[in-house]
């Protein structure tokens, strides 16, 4: 018996030891999947540098795809960055990974606050850190929004600009664009009839349904990336978009003087809150490496450099004082209590609304 257990104590001792060098031999690469025009140039650079990881950064343009290929199994990516109410199905489907928090102590920085919206999707902060926060909203060409309207002001809400066909009508002469993505445009519709932004009645989209197709002759374009340079290059002059992405196009007509104005609409009624989440696949094949750069980005200054380039609040309490004093005070990225509070936390919604969602999105789309 002694010389049995001596035996099962070398074994499992083995097992430990070459666990330990497994990982510590885990192999140099950290495969990222993440949204476009989502990082600062240097993030990923400075990365390398630091750890002599080699990064393999690929982009998508919809959770809708990111989800597919998730669903697929066997991605290849060792950290991906869902919308939290898309990371919420991940989570029920056994796709994400738990994090090792011993591994990521710069958890510290983050806003508790932040960290409490965060665990109605994801009890207890198990699977998810947050990457960055905004808004779905509307943006406009200030001058050639005028030019469209002639005489008829502003609406006092900035929906209306989308969604009422008095108004879409006038600004379609000078481009309007909307995300193309259900997930987004579904819950703004909704919210603008005065139905929750995550409503779990099909009757509900069937009503949105009808406003969506109403307006949609005035729609000219469908993009969740490209509609940023057509914001700055004035080919389109009302999107329904992102608020850091209206920013960012914001930002680039300034810094091309090309005479246009971008502006981002905090609509007076409730909009969709985005928390966009740094997650490990759960076959991911490097999650070491993983753990190292979520731990990485919640450094201030990283967390902080995110902010400044691409325009989207982020959770880092810590980071604050890297953040440029513009855009800390830029109420259209930090938003004020009250905008905050009219704005709609993310929820997931149950598989049958999820087709319901989509089947709508697509007869507005194709207008059938």
């Amino acid at each position: 018996m002694a010389g049995k257990f001596v035996g099962v104590l070398a074994v499992a001792g083995w097992m430990v030891t070459g666990l330990a060098q497994a990982q510590a031999q885990e192999e140099k690469v950290l495969n990222i999947y993440n949204w476009s025009d989502y990082i600062a140039e240097d993030t990923v650079k400075n990365f390398e540098k630091e750890t002599g990881i080699k990064v393999r950064y690929d982009v998508f343009d919809n959770n809708e795809i990111l989800n597919s290929k998730l669903v697929a199994g066997k991605s290849g990516y060792d950290v991906v960055v869902p919308t939290a109410q898309w990371a919420r199905l991940q989570i029920e489907g056994k796709l994400l990974r738990k994090l090792d928090k011993s591994k990521l102590p710069n958890l510290k920085n983050l806003d508790p606050a932040i960290q409490a919206k965060l665990a109605s999707i994801d009890p207890n902060n198990e699977y998810l850190v947050d990457w960055l926060w905004g808004y779905t909203t509307v943006g406009i060409n200030v001058n050639k929004v005028k030019a469209a309207l002639g005489g008829m002001p502003m609406p006092a809400n900035a929906w209306d600009l989308v969604f009422d066909p008095k108004y879409a009508a006038k600004v379609k002469s000078c481009g309007v664009s909307f995300l193309d993505s259900p997930s987004e445009v579904l819950p703004a519709a909704l919210m603008y009839l005065g139905k929750p932004a995550y409503s779990k009645s099909a009757a509900d989209y069937a009503e949105a349904g009808k406003l969506l197709q109403t307006i949609r002759p005035n729609v000219t374009l469908f993009s969740s990336s490209g509609y940023i340079n057509d914001m700055a290059n004035g080919a389109v002059c009302v999107a329904l978009g992102w608020s850091g992405d209206i920013n960012i196009a914001r930002q680039r007509a300034l810094d091309a003087k090309n005479g246009n104005v971008i502006e981002v609409l905090v609509p007076k009624t409730p909009a969709a809150l985005v928390f966009d989440t740094m997650a490990i696949p759960a076959d991911a094949p490097h999650p070491n490496n993983a753990h190292l750069w979520i731990n990485y980005i919640m450094r201030p200054e990283v967390h902080a450099s995110l902010t400044n380039k691409v325009f989207y609040a982020n959770p880092n309490t810590a980071s604050m004082k890297f953040v440029r004093k513009d855009i800390a005070g830029n109420k259209t990225i930090f938003l004020s209590d009250a905008d905050k509070q009219r704005m709609a936390a993310p929820e997931a919604v149950p598989a049958d609304i999820r087709r319901v969602i989509t089947r709508t999105y697509t007869k507005f789309k194709t207008g059938r």
